[in-house]
């Protein structure tokens, strides 16, 4: 199975190694009567941060979806039981996530240079802005089928954390059924996309130069991490 991912994946810009990409989101809730501040997102409304990992299909292969909005990317991260699978090896060596830069650069979880240089590095950014895209178009497509996570979701967080599940589980069906969406599908999603590859456009990267990047992507974990 990880075989098959990082064939897709790779298909889309080149990247290797990837077996999925990871992201947070959104849904929006009526205040609870209890702990109501720390459900209060960055965006200041109330909500469940959603941590979401998509395949190239944008089929779900993993969903926590319990944390208070306050709670910030990093550290749903590395209390799930993701971090605890790629840590404890059980996923195969040489298998890779893709996030954006709030989460932390580790050797199965891999993120943007936040400076690049041009050549290798700023390739290695688009490829990976490219690739990664498929978890926006994921959260996007997952809220157009079920509407009621586009909305404020009118019951207590537990409830609401039991209804994002069964939406999540429903996707994964209609995905395994080839039930199309209402809408054509696009890259929508409420949270904003950090531009971090300096805003060039989006290209099939060079094999060479992108080998060469991930390598030193990797190396650094030798010395001092990301």
């Amino acid at each position: 199975m990880p075989a098959a991912h990082k064939r897709a994946f790779m298909d889309i810009a080149g990247f290797p190694g990837v077996v999925g990409v990871i992201d947070g989101t959104h849904v929006r809730i009526i205040a609870p009567s209890e702990d109501e501040a720390v459900f209060v997102n960055r965006k200041n409304f109330h909500s469940i941060n959603v941590q979401i990992v998509f395949n190239a299909a944008c089929k779900i292969l993993d969903i926590v979806a319990k944390w208070p909005g306050s709670t910030h990317d990093a550290r749903m991260l590395s209390e799930s039981g993701i971090r605890q699978l790629f840590e404890r090896r059980y996923v195969p060596a040489n298998c890779h996530l893709l996030g954006e830069s709030g989460y932390p650069c580790k050797p199965w979880l891999l993120t943007p240079y936040l400076q690049p240089r041009q050549g290798p590095q700023r390739n290695y950014n688009r490829a990976h802005k490219t690739t990664r895209a498929v978890v926006e178009r994921g959260i996007g497509q997952l809220k157009r089928r079920f509407h009621v996570l586009h909305g404020e979701v009118r019951l207590r967080p537990e409830k609401v954390s039991k209804v994002i599940i069964a939406c999540a589980i429903l996707h994964n069906i209609c995905k395994v059924r080839q039930i199309a969406e209402t809408l054509e599908d696009g890259d929508e999603d409420e949270d904003e996309d950090n531009d971090e590859d300096g805003g060039e456009e989006d290209i099939h990267i060079p094999q060479g130069n992108l080998v060469t990047a991930l390598q030193g992507k990797l190396h650094k974990f030798t010395f001092q991490g990301c």
